[in-house]
């Protein structure tokens, strides 16, 4: 991470310093505001993570309580252990990262972060080599960053509400890119841990891992059910996150548990981890901020663009994945816009292009400052690398998903 740091302050500095030295003025005092923006900026973000966080790993401790992350672990277990053979049988990790799996399924991406940031705390507790990623967490973020995702229900609701003719177009193309994205993250991640500052063997009881039968017919319940979320997608998510708060809490109740005092008891570690983010959060957006405003982002990708656009990718769908990989805010924003100009068409391929690459990719840099952060890990070995694949793999698979299907 201080490599990436480094190398993100010092291109903006030096495409912002070539422009002031060339004759655009006021580079150097955007670069400037930019910086203190952005700086300041990231105080009210995550103080904004706050009641979010505290809500979720309020109810998340209510199911932990109840019992429901342990039943989740056990039914998932076997496909889990396969792919992180180093946490043991039963450990509170696996409940967790189902949860926040469960989450970017349905696209609630408020609701994944907390549960995100329990999984990585557990598995934190498993590390060995503390301050230093291990192969788990690394695992843990690919899958997060990559993210299948049944509802990309942000992207749904800006299209409803722009007065799109089908709302749901980039359901089944977010799908398959969200898949793909997913596979390229787990396979990289596996190739590099050996390569990448290798992580000692961990000796755990592994014991037999199970059945897959439990895990396949919960998968083809999941994929019965997307016909419907495509076509009612609209009308569905405004109940998804109610439902899941009001089940959960139902669930406790039905297990006695002491909801008040296990909520409460959750959503006081959902303060502490918001307030250890902050300095993480100031270096990560100040740096982004810089990259931002400097046009260095925009001098790499326009030119680049030219050459793609006869392949099918536009410089808007590079400047759409360029920015959701730095900024969530700012990609959201930027769909915003595109959506509403004609000359890109709200129904068009490059608009559905524009809203799956949005929904099938993540704000990587943010994501890695924020769960490494959360756990206090500086070296974070190979994580960033296959968080650009991911989103790499994710942006090839929406334009030949979107080509396919709405070219």
């Amino acid at each position: 991470m201080n490599i990436v740091f480094l190398a993100l302050i010092l291109v903006s500095f030096a495409v912002a310093a070539f422009a002031e030295l060339t004759g655009r003025g006021g580079a150097m005092e955007a670069l400037s505001a930019a910086m203190i923006e952005s700086a300041a900026g990231a105080v009210p973000l995550a103080l904004g993570l706050v009641g979010v966080m505290a809500l979720f790993l309020g109810v998340m401790k209510v199911a932990e309580e109840g019992g429901l992350l342990s039943a989740i672990a056990r039914l998932l277990e076997p496909a889990l252990r396969r792919l992180f053979p180093d946490i043991p049988a039963g450990h509170p990790a696996m409940g967790a990262m189902v949860m926040n799996i469960a989450a970017n399924l349905l696209g609630l991406g408020n609701a994944a972060t907390p549960f995100g940031i329990r999984a990585m705390e557990h598995l934190e507790e498993l590390n060995r080599r503390k301050g230093i990623a291990s192969n788990a967490q690394v695992l843990f973020l690919a899958i997060n960053t990559a993210g299948i995702t049944l509802l990309p229900t942000n992207v749904i609701a800006l299209r409803a509400s722009l007065g799109s003719a089908d709302p749901a177009a980039v359901v089944a193309p977010t799908l398959i890119a969200t898949i793909a994205a997913t596979l390229v993250a787990v396979v990289a991640a596996k190739a590099m841990q050996r390569l990448w500052s290798p992580e000692p063997p961990t000796v755990v009881e592994r014991g037999e891992p199970g059945a897959l039968w439990p895990c396949l017919t919960v998968l083809g319940v999941l994929l019965a059910l997307l016909p419907v979320l495509v076509i009612h997608g609209k009308a569905f998510g405004p109940w998804i996150l109610p439902a899941v708060v009001a089940g959960l809490l139902l669930f406790g109740a039905i297990r006695r548990v002491r909801l008040y005092e296990a909520f409460v008891e959750g959503a006081r570690d959902g303060f502490t981890v918001a307030i250890r983010i902050i300095p993480y959060l100031v270096a990560i957006l100040a740096a982004i901020g810089m990259l931002r405003a400097s046009g260095a982002m925009a001098l790499l990708l326009e030119p680049l663009g030219r050459l793609t656009a006869p392949l099918g990718v536009p410089a808007e769908a590079l400047m759409m994945a360029g920015m959701r990989t730095l900024s969530g805010s700012g990609s959201y924003g930027l769909l915003a816009a595109s959506l509403k100009d004609p000359a890109i068409g709200l129904d068009g391929y490059l608009g559905i292009l524009l809203g799956t690459i949005y929904g099938s990719t993540e704000t990587t840099f943010y994501v890695l400052a924020v769960y490494f952060g959360a756990v206090q890990v500086r070296r974070i070995r190979h994580a960033l690398a296959v968080g650009l694949l991911a989103d790499l793999a994710a942006l090839v698979a929406a334009v030949i998903a979107c080509r396919l299907m709405f070219g």
